[in-house]
């Protein structure tokens, strides 16, 4: 007997701005572009696209394409979708390892005329 399964949309679970704010910082921090395209995606389709192409200026199928899997939206464009679903960009230092500590150049002898 084979396993039935059902599709996971993460947008069904994403009910709360809190909720919807951890899920994109989670993906701001990994770096990756495509990734983050997908979680903004996935929270605009929590709150509804209509309402967020409204507040955006996009049409629906424009931001759908903008944030669909082949998408390269503008830094503008989600920059908008980010102010129309209530949040906003931080920037903090990276952790990074403790680094070796810099050699200091030796002064140069200065030459006598």
């Amino acid at each position: 007997m084979a396993l039935k399964t059902t599709p996971f949309d993460a947008a069904e679970y994403l009910d709360t701005p809190e909720a919807q704010a951890e899920f994109i910082t989670a993906a701001l921090e990994t770096g990756d572009a495509a990734f983050i395209r997908d979680s903004v995606n996935t929270v605009a389709r929590a709150r509804g696209m209509s309402e967020i192409a409204k507040s955006t200026g996009l049409s629906r199928e424009g931001l759908y394409k903008a944030l669909g899997e082949t998408g390269n939206p503008e830094f503008s464009t989600m920059l908008g979708v980010l102010r129309a679903l209530g949040l906003g960009l931080t920037a903090r230092p990276l952790s990074r390892k403790p680094s070796k500590p810099r050699k200091t150049a030796k002064p140069r002898a200065s030459k006598a005329a």
